[in-house]
Protein backbone atom coordinates (compact mmCIF):
# COMPACT_ATOMS: atom_id res chain seq x y z
CA UNK A 1 0.00 0.00 0.00
CA UNK A 2 1.50 3.30 -1.11
CA UNK A 3 1.88 5.91 1.57
CA UNK A 4 3.60 9.21 2.25
CA UNK A 5 4.71 10.52 5.61
CA UNK A 6 5.49 14.19 6.26
CA UNK A 7 7.57 15.57 9.09
CA UNK A 8 9.27 18.79 10.12
CA UNK A 9 6.34 21.07 10.81
CA UNK A 10 6.16 23.22 13.89
CA UNK A 11 5.87 26.70 15.32
CA UNK A 12 8.25 29.37 14.09
CA UNK A 13 8.46 33.15 14.26
CA UNK A 14 8.04 35.27 11.17
CA UNK A 15 11.29 35.43 9.26
CA UNK A 16 12.36 32.03 10.47
CA UNK A 17 12.90 28.78 8.62
CA UNK A 18 11.63 25.22 8.60
CA UNK A 19 12.49 22.18 6.55
CA UNK A 20 9.75 19.71 5.75
CA UNK A 21 10.41 16.13 4.73
CA UNK A 22 8.23 13.51 3.08
CA UNK A 23 9.13 9.87 2.63
CA UNK A 24 7.27 7.58 0.26
CA UNK A 25 6.93 3.86 0.85
CA UNK A 26 4.88 0.86 -0.20
CA UNK A 27 4.78 -0.65 -3.68
CA UNK A 28 6.85 2.04 -5.36
CA UNK A 29 7.91 1.31 -8.91
CA UNK A 30 8.63 4.88 -9.94
CA UNK A 31 7.72 8.41 -8.89
CA UNK A 32 7.47 10.98 -11.65
CA UNK A 33 6.39 14.10 -9.80
CA UNK A 34 6.26 15.02 -6.15
CA UNK A 35 4.64 18.12 -4.77
CA UNK A 36 3.83 20.09 -1.67
CA UNK A 37 0.36 21.46 -1.09
CA UNK A 38 -1.01 23.43 1.80
CA UNK A 39 -4.42 24.07 3.26
CA UNK A 40 -5.90 26.38 5.87
CA UNK A 41 -9.35 26.05 7.48
CA UNK A 42 -12.10 27.13 5.13
CA UNK A 43 -9.86 27.23 2.09
CA UNK A 44 -9.16 24.79 -0.69
CA UNK A 45 -5.88 22.97 -0.84
CA UNK A 46 -3.38 24.92 -2.91
CA UNK A 47 -0.27 23.87 -4.76
CA UNK A 48 2.95 25.19 -3.25
CA UNK A 49 5.70 23.58 -5.32
CA UNK A 50 6.44 20.61 -7.55
CA UNK A 51 9.55 18.74 -8.60
CA UNK A 52 9.73 16.24 -11.46
CA UNK A 53 12.03 13.27 -11.75
CA UNK A 54 14.23 15.21 -14.16
CA UNK A 55 14.70 17.98 -11.63
CA UNK A 56 12.35 20.59 -13.06
CA UNK A 57 10.62 22.63 -10.39
CA UNK A 58 7.85 25.16 -10.20
CA UNK A 59 6.48 27.28 -7.39
CA UNK A 60 3.47 29.25 -6.42
CA UNK A 61 4.13 32.94 -6.82
CA UNK A 62 3.57 33.52 -3.12
CA UNK A 63 6.51 31.31 -2.13
CA UNK A 64 8.89 31.74 -5.04
CA UNK A 65 12.27 32.95 -3.85
CA UNK A 66 11.60 31.84 -0.28
CA UNK A 67 10.88 28.11 -0.58
CA UNK A 68 12.98 25.44 -2.25
CA UNK A 69 11.66 22.02 -3.20
CA UNK A 70 14.05 19.12 -3.70
CA UNK A 71 14.05 15.35 -3.73
CA UNK A 72 16.32 12.44 -3.02
CA UNK A 73 15.03 9.92 -5.53
CA UNK A 74 17.20 7.09 -4.23
CA UNK A 75 15.53 7.40 -0.84
CA UNK A 76 12.08 8.38 -2.14
CA UNK A 77 12.21 11.49 -0.01
CA UNK A 78 10.90 14.97 -0.74
CA UNK A 79 11.96 18.16 0.99
CA UNK A 80 10.68 21.68 1.28
CA UNK A 81 13.09 24.25 2.65
CA UNK A 82 11.05 27.22 3.82
CA UNK A 83 12.87 30.48 4.53
CA UNK A 84 11.67 33.96 5.39
CA UNK A 85 8.42 32.52 6.65
CA UNK A 86 5.38 34.75 6.90
CA UNK A 87 2.21 34.38 8.98
CA UNK A 88 0.28 33.73 5.78
CA UNK A 89 2.37 30.59 5.28
CA UNK A 90 0.55 29.06 8.25
CA UNK A 91 -1.21 25.93 7.03
CA UNK A 92 -1.21 22.17 7.04
CA UNK A 93 1.32 21.08 4.47
CA UNK A 94 0.70 17.92 2.48
CA UNK A 95 3.00 15.79 0.37
CA UNK A 96 1.71 14.41 -2.94
CA UNK A 97 3.18 11.93 -5.39
CA UNK A 98 2.46 10.96 -8.97
CA UNK A 99 3.91 7.73 -10.23
CA UNK A 100 3.50 3.98 -10.49
CA UNK A 101 2.52 2.26 -7.27
CA UNK A 102 1.61 -1.42 -7.03
CA UNK A 103 1.38 -1.60 -10.82
CA UNK A 104 -0.95 1.39 -11.22
CA UNK A 105 -0.33 4.94 -12.35
CA UNK A 106 -1.58 7.23 -9.62
CA UNK A 107 -1.62 10.94 -8.85
CA UNK A 108 -3.65 10.80 -5.65
CA UNK A 109 -1.12 9.52 -3.14
CA UNK A 110 -1.13 11.88 -0.15
CA UNK A 111 0.50 12.18 3.22
CA UNK A 112 -1.40 12.94 6.41
CA UNK A 113 -0.13 16.51 6.61
CA UNK A 114 2.14 18.41 8.96
CA UNK A 115 1.18 21.67 10.65
CA UNK A 116 3.26 24.79 10.06
CA UNK A 117 2.43 27.79 12.22
CA UNK A 118 4.19 31.12 11.73
CA UNK A 119 3.71 33.73 14.44
CA UNK A 120 3.88 37.44 13.74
Amino acid sequence: QAQLMESGGGLVQAGGSLRLSCTASGGIFSINVMAWYRQTPGKERELVATVASGGNTNYAGSVKGRFTISRDSARNTLYLQMNSLKPEDTAVYYCNARGVFNGYVRDDVWGQGTQVTVSS
